[in-house]
């Protein structure tokens, strides 16, 4: 499998801000490794156009259940793929805490995305009181069992693993207990689709820098990572593109 650095811009922003991406598709025109990233709507088909033909993927970082109808505001996956993303992002820990988003949901949007011919990357991960409390195994295999749409392939599908307590702090787990943790989800998928989840990645996400990378890249099923504020200049995000190019 091609390991997966995708980077999650949030609501962050603007046209000017697409010049990260020239940066970076200059500095890492052929990578080994593949690149994601998703950037608010707002800037979804700009960045689509500068990344066509290169290296770069593009994708959502949300979309809806349905595929059309009166839903205000809402994107569906339809719509994101005709604007240019591969990928979309579903279940972040943002989503799910802002908007009450449950795991059904969750599944209900990674299918609409398989059918709309897009990749889910969906995510998971335990807060800081769960982990505290010895509940990380429980919580986060829950939500794998829910979230995961069934039909999911190694070729439509990636997990990405997000401790919340650590996304935005600076704050990560050992390498260890992200070991741990990426090892019981590869066993968790086995038993959910089978044979398919050898080939399906599995994303760590939550304070990935460049100064972290090499490191969180060395342990087993860790196929990638999903970042943060760091994808969103060329420079940081560059640096663990090369980490786990090297990896």
């Amino acid at each position: 499998m091609k390991k997966l650095a995708a980077g999650n811009w949030k609501m962050n922003g603007t046209q000017s801000s697409l010049a990260e991406v020239t940066a970076l598709l200059a500095a890492h025109p052929a990578p080994t490794c593949e690149m994601l990233l998703c950037p608010p709507a707002t800037l979804l088909t700009a960045m689509a156009g500068l990344a066509k033909g290169s290296a770069l993927q593009i994708g959502g970082q949300d979309c809806h259940p349905k595929g059309s109808g009166a839903h205000t505001g809402d994107i569906s996956a339809a719509m994101l793929a005709d604007a240019g993303a591969a990928y979309v992002i579903l279940g972040h820990s943002e989503r799910r805490s802002d908007h009450g988003e449950t795991d059904a949901l969750v599944r209900a949007k990674a299918e609409a995305a398989l059918a709309a011919g897009l990749v889910a990357v969906v995510c998971i991960g335990e807060t800081e009181g769960q982990r505290d409390a010895g509940q990380t195994l429980d919580v986060i295999g829950t939500q794998v069992d829910g979230s995961i749409p069934l039909t999911g392939t190694a070729a439509t599908l990636v997990l990405a693993y997000e401790p919340v307590w650590a996304i935005g702090t600076g704050r990560t787990p050992t390498l260890a207990e992200i070991a741990e943790v990426h090892a019981f989800l590869r066993a968790r998928l086995r038993a959910l689709i089978g044979a398919e989840a050898d080939g399906v990645r599995i994303l760590y996400g939550g304070s990935v820098k460049p100064s972290n990378a090499v490191e969180i890249f060395a342990v087993p099923h860790v196929d990638g990572a999903l970042v943060g504020g760091a994808s969103l200049k060329a420079a940081d995000f560059g640096a663990i593109v090369a980490a786990l190019a090297a990896a």
